[in-house]
């Protein structure tokens, strides 16, 4: 006699924007043992993509009619702006709900840490949606380290980069770092997590964080540089303003380097209406391989498919059976403690010690 399939977990999916309709509704709906069962947008366009994207979903107009039902519901997903994170991921736990909270955690990392916490007492699974490390340039720079292809590592390069010169309208562009808007804070969140992932604790930091656009209303222009306790130094960029972009990945080591240029294809092709599974997904092609070895003698190495199917896969596994889960909060909320750190240290044009994170 087979085993019965479990019914899929439910998920209720807080905000429509770009997280929520590019990124977090194609993945769920592309992850077996998730159903996207509602989604929360009070705007009218929005709702009607979800109608015509995600017919099986139910429309609610506010996320408090979620947590009058919370049994109706497996998980929450907080895709909202970003100042929204901490509030409606506090509800979704009162509620007993598990919470996916797209990054960053939060606006100060004594937020992210008391959410942290309050998830832990209550049992609530918690994670981050880190998505970034399962970007496929990301996951062989990580095979290449395993490997010691490189020898010993003394500087990692990492960009996104983009040319923007014109504001876009959005929260994006306008909340404050007491919101957690920003660069530094949006992909910021996730070069910082990428260099910790790979080189672990940080022991000091330097950061520059500027408004290079007329107008701009928060930092659209920040380098961060990291030494890290094995002695790495990260440096770090994200702009909106590089006419020519440099390289995505530089790492340097006393046997060779790696270097790869572009960004991981996943984006583009969730933006596309592509989804996980289509011939081949996270992919790039021989020709934008990034080279490892010295110059004169300099190879092409396949990047790693991406696979950010492998978050949601991995909260399946987590809820239903138990194992980790896919990003540990605790490392978000320490990514938040370097972004506070580094706009601090871009103030006052200083190198500061990194404390190290409270005892768990």
């Amino acid at each position: 006699m087979t085993e019965a399939t479990p019914a899929p977990l439910r998920v209720g999916l807080l905000g429509y924007g770009i997280a929520g309709r590019v990124f977090h509704a194609p993945l769920i709906a592309a992850t077996p043992g998730l159903s996207l069962h509602a989604v929360v947008t009070r705007d009218p366009q929005r709702r009607e993509q979800v109608r015509r994207e995600h017919p099986d979903a139910r429309l609610v107009d506010d996320a408090s009619l979620l947590w009058r039902s919370p049994e109706a519901l497996d998980l929450v997903v907080v895709a909202t702006p970003n100042k929204q994170h901490v509030p409606m991921a506090r509800a979704a736990v009162a509620a007993g709900l598990a919470v996916v909270v797209d990054k960053p955690l939060a606006a100060t990392a004594a937020q992210g840490r008391a959410l942290v916490d309050e998830a832990t007492g209550r049992g609530v699974p918690l994670t981050v949606f880190q998505n970034r490390r399962w970007d496929g340039d990301f996951l062989t720079a990580r095979r290449l380290l395993d490997e010691g292809a490189l020898g010993r590592v003394t500087r990692f390069e990492s960009r996104f980069e983009r040319w923007r010169p014109a504001i876009k309208p959005g929260w994006r562009e306008s909340g404050t770092a007491a919101e957690a808007g920003g660069a530094l804070y949006d992909l910021g969140a996730h070069l910082v997590d990428q260099a910790v992932q790979l080189f672990g604790p940080v022991r000091s930091i330097y950061a520059e964080v500027d408004r290079r656009r007329p107008g701009a209303r928060v930092d659209d222009d920040a380098f961060v540089a990291l030494t890290h306790a094995n002695g790495v130094r990260s440096h770090l960029w994200t702009s909106a303003v590089a006419a020519q972009l440099g390289p995505r990945l530089r790492i340097l080591g006393d046997r060779a380097a790696y270097t790869t240029y572009g960004l991981d294809p996943q984006e583009a092709a969730l933006r596309e209406g592509v989804r996980p599974g289509a011939p081949g997904w996270g992919e790039v092609p021989p020709e934008r391989y990034g080279t490892l070895g010295v110059d004169g003698d300099l190879r092409p190495v396949r990047t790693e498919p991406g696979r950010y199917q492998s978050f949601y896969r991995r909260v399946v596994a987590a809820l239903r059976d138990g194992t980790p889960l896919p990003v540990d909060p605790s490392d978000a909320a320490d990514t938040v403690a370097l972004i506070e750190l580094a706009h601090r240290s871009a103030a006052q044009g200083a190198v500061l010690p990194v404390p190290s994170p409270p005892a768990g």
